[in-house]
């Protein structure tokens, strides 16, 4: 998966049934995904972004060059950002301390930080976390002939025997070079059931930050194994 900010359920529910998950950063990077932002609840009604600025680049830049802009005062305003949380949610302190840990990493690379951000918010749900990123792992793979292709030889250069991605991407795989390399490939999805975010509206889908809000450890677990497959 590429490296994303304080991610959704379903990227949890990947790392929870995947035996190593690897960083993919040596790709082209596309602002205003989820690489640098994400969504939490907003006072009063609906969702607003939470972000790390991010220097501007150009067209065709990997991931792993991308940089943080350090002139901003961002993890400050992320932090604000998170105030209103305070009254209503039952563990505001401790999702607090979990996201001040994440984002104190001194680094200016987007792929260190969400590295971080994965590693801390794993340890406070309690789920195993093995990873790697990929641009420092010095793999030779074959090269791929289409973005399919690019998560086949990454298993096969490991002596994987099933790759697990999520639902969305089932179109650019083909099955038949996963068949003929004898690697099973699934595709896994989240159901995200609503859990209370004690207000009238639930908003599904938002980071991680929301679900840590309003659920313990082990209520998180629950919903992370709330899977499905195609």
């Amino acid at each position: 998966m590429q490296p994303y900010f304080f991610p959704y359920l379903g990227y949890y529910s990947l790392i929870k049934n995947t035996d190593r998950f690897i960083l993919f950063d040596d790709v082209q990077f596309i602002r205003h995904g989820w690489i640098e932002r994400n969504r939490i609840l907003k006072p009063g009604e609906g969702w607003q972004y939470i972000a790390a600025p991010l220097e501007k680049v150009t067209l065709g830049t990997k991931i792993n060059q991308v940089k943080i802009k350090s002139t901003e005062d961002w993890r400050d305003k992320l932090l604000r950002q998170l105030e209103h949380y305070r009254k209503r949610s039952p563990f505001y302190s401790q999702t607090l301390e979990v996201v001040k840990e994440s984002i104190a990493l001194d680094t200016d690379s987007i792929v260190e930080l969400n590295k971080n951000i994965l590693i801390k918010t794993c340890e406070y749900i309690e789920i195993p976390l093995t990873i790697d990123v990929f641009s420092s792992m010095q793999l030779e793979i074959e090269p791929a002939t289409h973005a399919g292709e690019w998560a086949l030889n990454i298993t096969k250069a490991l002596d994987g025997s099933e790759y697990i991605n999520p639902t969305g991407g089932v179109d650019i795989f083909k099955k038949e070079q996963f068949d003929t390399a004898g690697i099973s490939i699934k595709f896994m999805g989240n159901n995200l059931t609503p859990y209370s975010q004690r207000r009238g509206v639930f908003e599904s889908g938002l980071s991680i930050i929301d679900v840590m809000m309003f659920n313990a450890p082990e209520q998180i677990r629950t919903l992370i194994d709330d899977t499905y497959l195609l």
